[in-house]
């Protein structure tokens, strides 16, 4: 039996499925009584619903004959206005199929370049009679503004703790693996309200058959919360070869990598007893760190070096 992706086998196949988005799923559900929708854009973090509450809609709006009446294109698979002439353009101009409308999604359309982007524009005027687009995108802004302006907007919100711990007990109750509080809480840690990647957490920290905090951040390659925080008290109790050796053990032994490393180091500053007006030091310390990694500089010596500026002040 092939292994089954729960991503896909727990994507909602209705609005009434779809994890929160409360303010999205219900003008949309309107719009399917009257029978018809304007052109949309869907902006938000990764991971929200953007992809599945589409492919929901083309469903409820299609019913069987989905799949005929709704195409689904990548924006940064092919970037260029070529995609735009001939894809898009060749599926907009078709004949509908028991409806009035087609729908063609792109993701990630703010990854157009500008001339694909004004191509586009002028396909959606031309063929609007027959044919809706739904955008999707992180940053709207990087939409030119006539596409905008032609689209009714909506914000996609990162999912809470609550919706991400609610859908994940109920997948792990179907599949049968333990799942305690401090698994969910550590999924929810990682993946920050970003559902998709909650769920393939959970799914690759299932095979022990329990999904605890050691075993989800296994599988993540991320550095537990409790061994950054001992290795900064070490630095701030002034032990500097004794955080250095915490350091060392977090990139040769657990095979972590600096810019993880430096991601973790960042959310701990802020829970640190310190003064408002170090905390601010040690972020911008921290971001010139990054800032140099990014440059290709060596993790164990810049890493080191950050350490350097958590020890006591004298």
């Amino acid at each position: 039996m092939p292994l089954e992706i729960w991503t896909e086998k727990y994507r909602p196949e209705r609005l009434d499925q779809v994890i929160n988005q409360t303010h999205v799923v219900g003008r949309l559900k309107a719009w399917v009584k009257e029978g018809s929708i304007p052109h949309m854009l869907f902006a938000g973090p990764a991971g929200t619903g953007k992809t599945t509450v589409s492919i929901a809609l083309a469903k409820e709006l299609f019913g069987e004959r989905w799949r005929e009446n709704f195409l689904e294109l990548n924006a940064s698979d092919e970037r260029g206005i070529q995609v735009v002439r001939e894809t898009i353009k060749e599926f907009a101009r078709m004949k509908t199929l028991g409806s009035d409308a087609k729908i063609i999604f792109l993701d990630e359309s703010d990854a157009l370049t500008p001339e694909a982007q004004q191509a586009l524009r002028r396909t959606m005027e031309k063929f609007s009679k027959v044919t809706r687009f739904i955008l999707s995108c992180n940053y709207s802004s990087r939409l030119i503004e006539p596409i905008q302006s032609r689209c009714a907007v909506f914000r996609f919100k990162r999912l809470s703790a609550e919706d991400v711990g609610r859908f994940l007990r109920r997948v792990a109750e179907k599949e049968g693996v333990t799942l305690p509080q401090e698994g969910i809480d550590a999924i929810f840690e990682i993946s920050e309200g970003d559902l998709r990647k909650a769920t393939n957490l959970l799914q690759a920290a299932s095979a022990s058959g329990t999904v605890g905090r050691a075993q989800v951040y296994e599988v993540a390659s991320r550095a537990q919360p409790k061994d950054v925080r001992e290795m900064l008290h070490l630095a701030l109790a002034g032990k500097f070869q004794d955080a250095r050796k915490k350091l060392r053990s977090l990139l040769v032994e657990q095979g972590l990598a600096g810019d993880d490393l430096i991601q973790a180091i960042h959310k701990e500053v802020f829970d640190l007893d310190l003064p408002e007006g170090r905390k601010l030091e040690l972020v911008d310390k921290v971001g010139e760190t990054e800032f140099r990694l990014n440059q290709g500089g060596s993790e164990e010596i810049q890493l080191e070096a950050l350490l350097t500026k958590f020890l006591p002040q004298r």
